[in-house]
């Protein structure tokens, strides 16, 4: 059995496709200028009113992983990258209203 077809279940599309945002939001609060603690930096991103843009570019190279799930036809895992991009969709469509 190969790497591909042991990890093409939903669920591992699932859990890349949520860990993948949360680690680029926090390379991007590392990056953040004045070195604002955690807290501060969310308050300072919603009070600024962009906070749907942030976690639209945090979602953004969720799309990279699912064309990799697809190239290796990994077929499921594609389809839990694609609905926990949906989900990511749905809440930046909440936070907007």
């Amino acid at each position: 059995m190969t790497f591909a077809e042991k990890n093409d279940k939903l669920i591992t599309g699932i859990v890349s496709g949520f860990l993948l945002p949360v680690i680029i939001s926090f390379f991007i609060f590392l990056f953040a200028e004045g070195d604002p603690g955690l807290r501060l930096w969310i308050n300072r991103i919603q009070l600024s009113g962009i906070a749907t843009h942030v976690i639209s570019l945090c979602v953004f190279p969720n799309v990279l992983i699912f064309l990799l799930f697809n190239h290796f036809d990994m077929l499921r895992a594609s389809r839990g990258v694609l609905a926990i991009t949906i989900a990511w969709a749905i809440l930046v469509l909440i936070i907007w209203l």
